[in-house]
């Protein structure tokens, strides 16, 4: 079960392998997605409670943030198919589990915040063996086309999922919701089991915690990942005005009218998709920091202006034009991690990025949105907007000092 230091070379079919991966992975997306949702919007309907919300949003936040350690160890250790796939049969396990206590009667919401529990636990054993195993199908060459194709895939599923979700929710109930993750959690099992990608030799093994040590000193030892991470937790740290607090700035100054508030959400969609096909048409970026200190510097300057927005169409202008930066920043660091980490060593590099990542929102939200009922949501967007291309135009910098990375 174990991978080797070298994972062995893509395969000569690996267009295919990849389109089934590629699949299996975003058809167990878009179940997670809309059941997501769907929980989400239970919970606001039951409760209309802050209070309640910030519990849901900690249940699906904090589990994945602590599991991810271990899960980047496992995703070294262990076979990363079969670890995708038992992640996948977990939560779809503690799924049907809730469902089924629904159906008898027992209709908690504490029970909600449980199986929220259970499936970001998943989620953070899931992610980092799915990031470290895409340079064991795909080619290096064409790792950021494939990611491209990715994150093109999964901008339309977050378009289409919310819709799901809320007719799911409101024609038959959050019961049979529950299923369609258990269904496309079956289906993404059975798909990714087709596909036969070769076992790595033993490896030695040490104690987890001592892996994990491992893991951590090897990142923040080596100078461009290092960077690149504190870039990962500035970005998701200034992103989250913009990405949580921006209804509010609708509802306030242009209309709460529901049009308005679904434009919001489509507008950043749709153009996310367009930076999707942007970046699978056009393949790699050869100086991946450098797109990612520019897409910083962009953010940046989308936000400030959504600030300054003299109306509502200039507002999603700008929201478009930020959507469309969304899915090249993230193909870019992607990549960049899996070009760059040693192979050995990958999981543990992804899951400390999703911890920065995942980490960074919550401790972000608990700053602004408290904030945001003294200051407005503009001078918010303004602000970080702001910092965001200071930290853009640091990183370009930083990034391109002639010190050799350490390895």
């Amino acid at each position: 079960m174990h991978n080797s230091t070298q994972p062995p070379s893509p395969p000569d079919n690996w267009k295919k392998k990849a389109a089934l991966f590629l699949i299996s992975q975003n058809v167990s997306l878009f179940g997670s997605s809309v059941v997501g949702f769907a929980i989400i919007w239970h919970i606001t309907l039951e409760t209309t409670s802050g209070f309640w919300m910030m519990l849901a949003t900690m249940t699906f936040n904090l589990p994945f943030v602590i599991i991810s350690l271990w899960g980047g160890v496992w995703a070294d250790r262990y076979n990363r198919k079969l670890l995708i796939m038992l992640a996948d049969a977990f939560v779809a396990l503690a799924t049907l589990i809730v469902a089924v206590a629904f159906w008898s009667g027992y209709k908690s919401l504490e029970l909600l915040l449980l199986a929220s529990t259970f499936r970001s636990i998943g989620g953070g054993v899931q992610l980092p063996a799915v990031n470290a195993l895409y340079p064991q199908l795909v080619p290096a060459e064409q790792l950021a086309r494939v990611q491209g194709i990715n994150q093109t895939l999964s901008a339309i599923l977050m378009l289409l999922s919310p819709m799901a979700g809320g007719l799911i929710l409101g024609l038959v109930g959050l019961e049979l919701a529950f299923m369609v993750d258990v269904v496309t959690a079956v289906a993404a099992i059975v798909i990714l089991g087709a596909i036969k990608i070769p076992a790595a030799a033993p490896g030695a093994v040490e104690s987890t915690f001592s892996e994990m040590r491992q893991g951590l000193s090897y990142v923040f030892s080596h100078r461009q990942l290092r960077l690149m991470l504190l870039c990962t937790a500035a970005f998701f740290f200034l992103v989250t005005p913009a990405g949580v607090l921006t209804p509010l700035m609708v509802a306030r100054s242009f209309g709460p009218e529901v049009w308005r508030l679904t434009a919001n959400e489509v507008v950043w969609s749709g153009a996310s998709i367009i930076g999707g096909i942007f970046v699978a048409r056009h393949g790699d970026f050869q100086n991946k920091p450098k797109v990612l200190a520019l897409c910083m510097v962009a953010f940046g300057l989308c936000f400030g202006l959504m600030g300054l927005a003299w109306n509502f169409v200039a507002y999603l202008t700008l929201m478009g034009a930020a959507g469309f930066f969304m899915p090249i920043f993230t193909t870019a660091e992607t990549v960049f991690i899996q070009q760059t980490a040693d192979p050995a060593k990958l999981g543990r590099v992804f899951s400390i990025n999703n911890i920065m990542a995942a980490g960074s929102v919550p401790i972000s939200i608990t700053f602004f949105g408290p904030l945001s009922d003294i200051v407005s949501v503009e001078w918010l967007l303004i602000g970080s907007g702001l910092l965001m291309a200071m930290v853009g135009g640091w990183y370009r910098k930083a990034a391109d000092t002639k010190n050799p990375p350490s390895s």
